[in-house]
């Protein structure tokens, strides 16, 4: 009984031991990036009004992008897959939590011939492998953190979905601008033909001035179907992203009606950087790697069991459950390497250069994060800039048309000048109708780029 009692006791001892025990590094932040403002940014960081705050249903006047944008928050293929991998993440942080509580079984045999080697029997028994050096504890802090990092990087499908599916949106408004604006075009085209064309059968003009204004209508009549592939393009990819099948894509406002709010919050790059969730996502799997350093540390160490019996074994079936069958027994054991030719050292040292892999992955995610804020605060300001300029430029060229057609119908000069002003007038609206594409999609990109659109 005595002897029982002193195993017992061993047992329990080395069961309480493991939790003081831990071998393996300590996680410590890597360096971050030290850039004290955005260099295109506003004069002073709102370190309070966080763009996180700022939800993109607030960001659009247009209820049919909104739309669009639920649509894909609901049904996009790459969300759900996100949601599926997070789901698996935390069925495999409970199946490694397990490994920390002693398995229990049981065990059962009949056999009918009492002069048969194996007797019948019915037991319990309890397996435990003692996590003494934090081998177990350690995988669990890596599955843990690679659940938050599917986590975070839900948020950034999140983020990019709005993104794509909001520009994708602008880009569609935009084609259909410019088919308005070229079959605009194009019947200003066909009238000045019908025209001219008259004038030569007259004789009051040459067959060079018939000729170059049917070029120019081809020319415009060629550009339609250019841009009727592009909507359907853009239309098809905007059924993508909302998990829909190819079709129509509803219409809203107009691209020069459509508006993003401009006084998203810039907050300075220290704020930023806990914002973006990449840049979150980043982290965690460095710290990932770096506990998977002490699972591999762990591994050098012997590792120690638990294992116990109880229950009932007869050569007879009749008596299997009478008092002199029953049976209990209790045992430790150790086991450990000795010599692995150098596999335990070096097994640790490739999970030194994942770690390292990682953190290095993560200071650069740092870095792309900064420099695509400072790009798009930059875009949005030269956009803008731009779009002024174009706009100019469009009415100037509107009226050079209106004055080159009254003096070529005067005779001062040749239609030459006319087809010229027409050709720069036509490049000039569709590039305008690009700007306006652009400064919208700036806005996007800038409010993305700050870590919005995840919440």
């Amino acid at each position: 009984m005595m002897n029982k009692v002193k195993i017992l006791i061993v047992i329990l001892t080395l069961a309480v031991l493991p939790t003081a025990c831990l071998v393996g590094p300590k996680y410590q932040k890597p360096e971050d990036p030290q850039t004290a403002n955005f260099r295109y940014g506003p004069g002073y960081a709102d370190t309070l009004a966080s763009v996180v705050n700022v939800k993109w249903f607030d960001l659009f006047n247009d209820d049919v992008l909104k739309g669009l944008i639920n649509k894909g928050l609901e049904n996009n293929y790459d969300l759900r897959i996100a949601m599926a991998r997070i789901e698996q993440t935390r069925a495999e942080l409970g199946y490694s939590k397990a490994d920390l509580l002693p398995a229990i079984g049981y065990n059962g045999t009949i056999n009918s011939n009492d002069k048969a080697f194996i007797p019948s029997s019915a037991s319990a028994s309890l397996s435990w492998e003692l996590d003494f050096w934090g081998k177990i504890r350690h995988e669990n802090r890596a599955v843990q953190d690679e659940l938050i990092a599917s986590e975070e990087g839900r948020k950034v499908i999140l983020s990019n979905l709005v993104s794509d599916i909001a520009t994708a949106y602008f880009e569609l408004r935009n084609f259909d601008n410019q088919l308005i604006i070229t079959n605009q075009t194009l019947e200003t085209r066909r009238k000045a033909f019908d025209i001219i064309n008259a004038r030569f059968l007259a004789g009051y003009v040459s067959e060079v001035d018939k000729v170059q204004i049917e070029q120019q209508v081809a020319i415009a009549e060629a550009v339609i179907p250019s841009i009727q592939r592009q909507i359907t393009m853009r239309e098809n990819t905007i059924s993508i992203l909302t998990g829909q099948a190819p079709g129509p894509i509803e219409r809203g406002k107009t691209v020069t009606e459509l508006q993003v709010v401009n006084n998203i919050p810039v907050s300075i790059p220290s704020i930023l950087l806990r914002n973006r969730p990449d840049v979150r996502q980043a982290e965690m799997y460095y710290m990932a790697s770096n506990e998977r350093i002490g699972v591999a540390q762990a591994m050098r160490f012997p590792s120690f069991n638990i294992a116990a019996i109880a229950g009932f074994a007869s050569s007879k079936v009749s008596t299997l459950f009478d008092g002199s069958s029953y049976i209990q027994n209790a045992s430790g054991s150790i086991a450990g390497p000795i010599f692995n030719f150098g596999k335990n050292k070096r097994r640790v040292e490739i999970y030194r250069q994942i770690a390292e892999e990682s953190r290095l992955s993560y200071q650069k995610t740092c870095i792309i994060a900064l420099s695509e804020v400072e790009q798009s605060l930059q875009n949005v300001k030269t956009y803008k800039e731009e779009w002024a300029a174009r706009d100019r430029q469009v009415i100037a060229a509107r009226k050079n048309l209106e004055l080159s057609q009254a003096r070529y119908y005067n005779g001062y000069v040749s239609y030459l000048e006319v087809l010229e002003v027409q050709r720069s007038l036509f490049d000039a609206e569709l590039s305008l109708s690009d700007l306006t594409q652009s400064q919208l999609a700036s806005m996007i990109q800038l409010y993305r780029a700050l870590g919005g659109g995840w919440n």
